[in-house]
């Protein structure tokens, strides 16, 4: 499967690969692209679209896109949807209270987005343990 985005990713374009890789697709590919450039690559490269603005996998209804990419792939573990609330807050700065651990998972983000600026790939790799390890904490807390 192959994914695309907007470049300089933060919070949900970083935890819905990693949900996607570690749940529905070990060997899915993202693409990081200029925010123009999304549907022309999405076309181009038969890829699926996310964390923009009219995608299935976006801030639809209220959801963010990483509790849109649960509801599509049917993704229902209790350790996902505790960290699906962590996520929802750190993405949506309106909802960034609705759990304690959301403004430290921005937090990092902020910081993982200054160290890497628009490097998107690299991020991702070096956020992959992150989330790891956020959703062991989620599975055992649940």
């Amino acid at each position: 499967m192959v994914f695309v985005t907007r470049k300089n990713a933060a919070v949900d374009r970083i935890a819905c690969p990693w949900l996607i890789r570690r749940f529905i697709d070990p060997d899915a590919e993202f693409l990081y692209v200029d925010h123009e450039e999304v549907e022309r690559v999405a076309n181009e490269k038969n890829a699926v679209p996310f964390d923009v603005e009219g995608a299935e996998l976006g801030h639809v209804d209220g959801r963010c896109s990483f509790e849109s990419v649960l509801l599509r792939y049917g993704l229902d573990d209790p350790a996902l949807r505790r960290l699906a609330k962590i996520v929802h807050g750190a993405d949506i700065e309106a909802d960034v209270d609705v759990t304690p651990e959301a403004a430290g998972l921005k937090a990092i983000a902020m910081g993982f987005r200054k160290m890497f600026g628009d490097r998107d790939l690299e991020k991702l790799e070096a956020q992959m343990p992150l989330y790891d390890a956020l959703y062991a904490w989620c599975a055992d807390a649940s």
